[in-house]
């Protein structure tokens, strides 16, 4: 459980799909009759590769196992964007720009966000906005959901639950500050935060389910806490998370933990082609809605680092690029080998 992703399940499986329409006992099965083989071949049975489905059709339920399958949190968010533009046209007036800073001839303005370091702050706003979004605009008569994240049944607070949890939805100052909370007492990374949402995108894929305001506390709870054990090196146990949720006892996280695994059907690889597919689309996520990544001046120190950085890249793709020395020749017959005079008529 440490800073390399394990994978205990290939990420090409396609659960979902496999669960509604393909079952290996009514697979069908050719006999002799159907193919002519020898009678030493015997009995011959359809190769597994037949019974299973295209990858295309596979890549377009599981965006968190495909690289090139489009995220679900993005496509629930051009519904409201393209309400805002349709909105800034009728009324004939123009969007709120981001004030961005530019560089110029004495300063260079860098975006300090990379997919390999995020911005921690930045990275939670944009994964809170894509469940903000996940709950806005959920299937309406989506009712399929599980006991055991239900806040009304499992409490995380010993305040009483509003009649309405289950139908208002929570706005996105809400949600992150739930998330800041849990991110900043934990002092959980940026990497994991994306690594939370692809999770949670999977887990809403593979047990068909939505989420929504009655369920979506425990489930980016789950998402975190799982997330947490995966990726960070020093991993915080369940009895940290009670220490910050007061309310919540450890028997409940090990419940609620265990049944996010069998819902993801033990499936926790993330590939780095899935990673880098989610960090950019939440820069895309950011850019639709106005959240701008911080921008640093370049530093002498942050420009001899960029520099340092440079050299060894250009110095790998030299080596690269050398040919290969031919290592045929053994020492003894060095002696052996001369050249031979050219012949000039």
């Amino acid at each position: 459980m440490g800073g390399t992703v394990s994978c205990c399940m290939s990420p090409r499986e396609t659960p979902k799909i496999h669960r509604r329409e393909v079952e290996l006992e009514d697979a069908p099965i050719t006999t002799t009759e159907e193919v002519d083989v020898s009678e030493d071949t015997g009995t011959y049975l359809q190769h597994i590769s037949d019974r299973e489905l295209p990858d295309e059709l596979a890549q377009e339920s599981n965006p968190s196992d495909h690289p090139r399958a489009s995220t679900l949190f993005l496509n629930k968010s051009q519904t409201d964007v393209r309400e805002k533009r349709k909105s800034h046209i009728l009324n004939h007036t123009s969007p709120r720009l981001m004030t961005k800073k530019s560089s110029s001839c004495s300063t260079i303005f860098l975006d300090d966000s990379t997919v390999s370091q995020p911005n921690l702050k930045s990275t939670v706003k944009c994964v809170t906005l894509a469940v903000y979004y996940h709950i806005k605009n959920r299937w309406v008569d989506s009712s399929h959901t599980l006991d055991i994240f239900d806040e009304k049944k499992h409490p995380l607070t010993r305040e009483k639950v509003p009649e309405d949890y289950a139908t208002a939805d929570p706005e996105h100052k809400l949600i992150y500050r739930f998330v800041r909370t849990l991110f900043s007492s934990a002092q959980l990374t940026a990497e994991c935060a994306i690594v939370t949402l692809v999770y949670l995108e999977r887990l809403l894929t593979y047990a068909e389910m939505d989420i929504c305001p009655g369920n979506w506390k425990r489930i980016v709870l789950g998402a975190i806490l799982l997330a947490s054990k995966v990726w960070d090196d020093q991993a915080v146990w369940n009895v940290d998370y009670c220490q910050i949720l007061k309310d919540i006892t450890v028997e409940d996280m090990n419940e609620m933990e265990r049944h996010f695994l069998e819902l993801l059907q033990f499936n926790i690889n993330v590939p780095a082609s899935v990673y880098a597919k989610y960090y950019f689309d939440l820069r895309s996520l950011a850019e639709d809605n106005n959240l701008s990544f911080p921008l640093e001046p370049l530093s002498n120190k942050r420009a001899q680092k960029l520099e340092a950085i440079s050299r060894l890249c250009e110095d790998k793709y030299k080596d690269m690029g050398r040919p290969c020395m031919r290592r045929s020749l053994s020492a003894d017959n060095l002696l052996g080998v001369r050249k031979s005079h050219a012949v000039l008529s």
